[in-house]
């Protein structure tokens, strides 16, 4: 083994590449308001913007060596992808776990078993609202409140208990327990509550003031972890940083704190660049590379962001962040949408820094250095 083979060889060790995050479409079927990869609106159940079937494959053949266990099926919208039974099916062949983001408009009998085959498969269903009226004020589309609930009740059906996702806003705040009381009837496995975040689409809800304030998340967060995870009969997870979250619940075995694998995914973009994440569909600086012309292996050991990733997220993330007792656990929340406020991969996480500068940080995790 020679000098390069030996340093490529102590970089997996530390930083396997664990999963691959296909952002597969260009094209979603619901128009929401707070998307922060904002794919075109494509009324059709099919999308004329999918990775190339041929390219996923090679990239996972490529992947393999490196690490890979898993992908994740993104978009745009995954499922509307045209070669989505093939795709999910080659993932069967190779033994890989599988996690897929959707809205469940498009999600077939015969797609759920195809799921429900796969390696332990974990699909979550975009619902932010408890009725057609608020949903669908958020997603965009006529009649798809109704759509959702039945790729709900299809994923169930096939033994597939989805995490049930809704992203909190002014308009639907109030309709977080009605949400819970009907994740539970559908037969859900989770609710994540996540936060409405000022980025791409997102950032005019903020600017038109559909954002709660950092007050209103802080408490927020604080009444869900005292009374509503206390008497749900599934577990609810509030997308809060760390900083905020209870000990005892941040550690528990089945907790999904919602930390970022950072250090171990890279983001496949639709046209088949290698990316951070989805971020890279507009913030170009963020592509690594294109797959067919660049090879993954070269990429992941040596591209530029990457190493400095690696380098500097924990131990130079800045502002708040630096100080946080939390910060190995947490890695900034999120690097991408912590770089596209900022355009530096060390800058702190918006809710702690907006925190922060109201006093509202919690001291006990809180280092002085």
């Amino acid at each position: 083994m020679n000098d390069l083979e030996q340093d490529q060889a102590l970089i997996l060790k530390k930083y396997p590449l664990q999963a691959l995050y296909f952002y597969l479409t260009g094209d979603c079927n619901l128009a929401c308001r707070h998307c922060w990869i904002s794919p075109q609106y494509q009324r059709a159940m099919v999308s004329h913007s999918g990775l190339d079937y041929d390219l996923f494959t090679g990239i996972v053949a490529e992947a393999k060596p490196l690490g890979l266990t898993s992908v994740k099926l993104t978009g745009g919208e995954p499922l509307i992808h045209p070669r989505v039974t093939d795709i999910l099916s080659f993932i069967q062949q190779e033994d890989l776990n599988l996690t897929i983001e959707s809205n469940g408009i498009a999600l077939t009998p015969k797609l759920a078993s195809q799921i429900a085959a796969c390696i332990k498969p974990f699909i979550s269903i975009s619902l932010d609202g408890s009725n057609a009226a608020t949903y669908e004020w958020v997603r965009g589309v006529p009649g798809s409140f109704d759509m959702a609930i039945n790729g709900i009740r299809t994923a169930v059906d096939a033994g597939i208990k989805p995490q049930i996702i809704m992203t909190i806003m002014r308009r639907n705040v109030h309709q977080i327990e009605s949400l819970i009381d009907l994740a539970e009837r559908m037969g859900a496995d989770s609710v994540k509550l996540n936060i409405l975040q000022p980025t791409a689409r997102g950032k005019t809800l903020h600017d038109h003031g559909e954002n709660l304030t950092i007050e209103e998340l802080i408490a927020l967060g604080a009444w869900i972890e005292r009374e509503i995870v206390e008497k749900a009969s599934m577990p609810v997870i509030y997308g809060h940083p760390h900083a905020f979250q209870p000990m005892g619940r941040m550690f528990q075995a089945d907790c999904s704190c919602g930390t970022c694998n950072i250090h171990h995914i890279i983001g496949v973009l639709h046209d088949g660049s290698y990316a951070l994440c989805g971020i890279g569909e507009t913030v170009p600086e963020m592509v690594f590379g294109r797959a067919g012309s660049d090879c993954l292996s070269d990429i992941w050991f040596g591209n530029r962001i990457i190493q400095e990733i690696r380098r500097g997220i924990p131990d130079s993330l800045q502002g708040i962040c630096r100080h946080c007792a939390m910060k190995n656990l947490c890695l900034g929340s999120c690097v991408a949408l912590n770089y596209v406020s900022s355009r530096d991969l060390r800058a702190p996480y918006w809710f702690c820094e907006e925190a922060s500068g109201k006093g509202l940080f919690p001291s006990s995790r809180f280092i002085p250095l």
